[in-house]
């Protein structure tokens, strides 16, 4: 997830939101003031990012580049947006991958679950239960069919891949990829993970 401004709490007296009786709503988020970058909202509750890790920017931006390359015409890819998943949940996945038609233009903030084709989250050490638990459960129950959990090996990303059950509206896991992504489904796909460090190459 996204760095958030460090706040100087003891000087700036900074005033956290004060929740309504029942927690906030999906909606609410648009129009609560001064909330830092890239805040979720999990259960009605607010939830603030930590400064982000490299490696989680460079997985972010290794996944979406190698997404954007072969994603067919009618889907297109994005970072950290939120899903209105019901009145009380609107988490950003890192990645996701999302119908054309979805597209409401320049100062759109959230996605239905219904557009959405794939979810991913990198695990930092702040989100864990909620990368792994909370938040596939809830994907899984709102019909988002696939699902990707990033977790890091010795520097590089290991991708866990999911699909939904729709019977029971749970995940089943369908690999678990190590230096390199082949799949078929969203759509048919090869990403080299090894590449997370390697620098552009030099222009002319």
């Amino acid at each position: 997830m996204s760095a958030a401004p460090e706040y100087e709490l003891e000087e700036q007296k900074y005033l956290w939101p004060i929740p309504p009786e029942g927690g906030w709503t999906a909606d609410d988020l648009d129009r609560i003031p001064g909330l830092p970058p890239h805040t979720e909202l999990i259960d009605g509750s607010l939830v603030f990012m930590s400064p982000q890790r490299r490696f989680h920017t460079r997985t972010m931006w290794l996944l979406e580049n190698a997404l954007l390359a072969q994603v067919p015409m009618d889907l297109d890819v994005d970072r950290e947006m939120t899903i209105k998943l019901d009145k009380r949940n609107r988490p950003e996945p890192d990645v996701l991958v999302y119908r054309t038609e979805a597209d409401t233009g320049p100062n759109q903030t959230w996605f239905s679950p219904e557009d959405i084709v794939l979810a991913v989250e990198v695990v930092s050490p702040d989100s864990e239960d909620r990368d792994r638990e909370v938040k596939p459960r809830k994907y899984a129950a709102a019909g988002v069919k696939y699902f990707w959990r990033v977790e890091e090996s010795d520097g590089l990303p290991v991708v866990y891949t999911y699909e939904l059950d729709p019977a029971t509206r749970s995940y089943a896991p369908t690999g678990i990829h190590k230096t390199k992504l082949v799949m078929d489904d969203p759509f048919p796909m090869e990403i080299d993970l090894s590449v997370i460090d390697r620098r552009r190459a030099p222009r002319d």
